[in-house]
């Protein structure tokens, strides 16, 4: 198994960063989004399926795009164009979200604004259409920060969010990568507490993001996920966690993450590469270097991130095979890159 991992690690140093990044010092606004980071390769998608993915992630930009060109600010927008992937079955949020060991699906969310550190959060909800809508509202509408499971579904209602039957999230083809993570699972030594060591990484994790930065400098990070395929016990993983998952900062980044979440969560990446930016006057893509292909590297963890600052510099850095990605900066083109070696 040490074997594995170091191979493991040395591979992802080989894969790079994937340098979709732009220094654009003073725009009016800008956003950038994710959609899940794995072992996506040309040989992995067909012509139609890549298609359909740039063409939704592009529909997730102008949603965020209209908000901030109105003079919206950039939680809003962060939100438009997060709800355009949680109702998509293309990703791994919302509509479309992985299968829990049980059948069902539980998803996380999480929102965080830079000028006073507000956030909100919630952990295995079931019922809500749009968890990060549900985050917003934990942020603004409670005393609390995260909240969970039926609690977090009774605040919803309490707060008049749309409501949908668990079903409403199947979908057939992340229905038949339970089936395949089960059967490898129960082959294992040690499916009980190791299943995420028998899994290929498309089924560790996937997850939606957005960061921005509005027309009054407001830095917003949001992320949303289903979390792991076949995942058991009430498992949360770093999407809805602060810090880990999700930061914002005005004084330095705004970060929204995917990957191995417990990695994540160990090495609070989202506020680390923040602290970079901030304590140690790195920029964005230099902060980002060092944490997903040093810190998390050397650790073996495996996944990516996407970063913005008040200026609008933009970075995107990973350590796996692909990552959906995107950005545009004021009404400028949107830039979408899906593999490795995409510019």
């Amino acid at each position: 198994m040490k074997k594995t991992l170091l191979l493991s690690v040395l591979a992802g140093a080989l894969i790079g960063s994937a340098p979709l990044q732009a220094d654009d010092h003073g725009v009016e606004y800008a956003m950038a989004i994710h959609g899940g980071a794995g072992t996506i390769t040309r040989a992995n998608l067909t012509d139609e399926q890549e298609q359909a993915y740039k063409d939704k992630l592009n529909e997730a930009l102008e949603a965020g795009r209209a908000v901030l060109k109105d003079g919206g600010d950039s939680t809003t927008a962060v939100i438009a164009a997060i709800q355009v992937m949680e109702a998509s079955p293309l990703f791994n949020s919302g509509k479309g979200a992985v299968y829990t060991w049980d059948g069902e699906h539980e998803l996380d969310a999480s929102l965080m604004e830079g000028e006073k550190g507000n956030a909100g959060a919630v952990a295995g909800v079931k019922t809500v259409k749009s968890p990060i809508e549900l985050a917003r509202e934990v942020m603004e509408e409670s005393v609390h920060v995260m909240l969970s499971g039926e609690g977090a579904e009774q605040f919803a209602k309490q707060q008049g969010l749309e409501q949908v039957d668990n079903s409403y999230f199947n979908t057939e083809r992340r229905y038949q990568q339970l089936l395949k993570a089960k059967k490898k699972i129960k082959a294992s030594e040690q499916p009980e507490q190791q299943a995420w060591e028998y899994l290929d990484l498309d089924y560790k994790y996937g997850t939606v993001g957005a960061v921005a930065v509005d027309k009054n400098g407001l830095l917003s990070a949001g992320t949303s996920t289903g979390g792991m395929t076949a995942k058991r016990y009430g498992r949360i993983g770093d999407s809805p966690i602060i810090g880990a998952g999700t930061w914002a900062d005005n004084d330095s980044c705004a970060v929204s993450a995917t990957g191995h979440g417990e990695y994540f969560i160990r090495f609070h990446v989202a506020a680390d590469i923040c602290s970079r930016v901030k304590y140690k006057g790195l920029s964005v893509s230099e902060a980002g270097d060092d944490v997903i292909h040093g810190v998390l590297e050397q650790a073996g963890g495996t996944g990516g991130v996407i970063i913005i600052d008040a200026d609008g510099n933009v970075a995107m850095p990973f350590n796996t095979e692909g990552m959906y990605r995107g950005y545009f900066k004021g009404d400028g083109d949107t830039h979408i890159a899906i593999y490795n070696e995409e510019e």
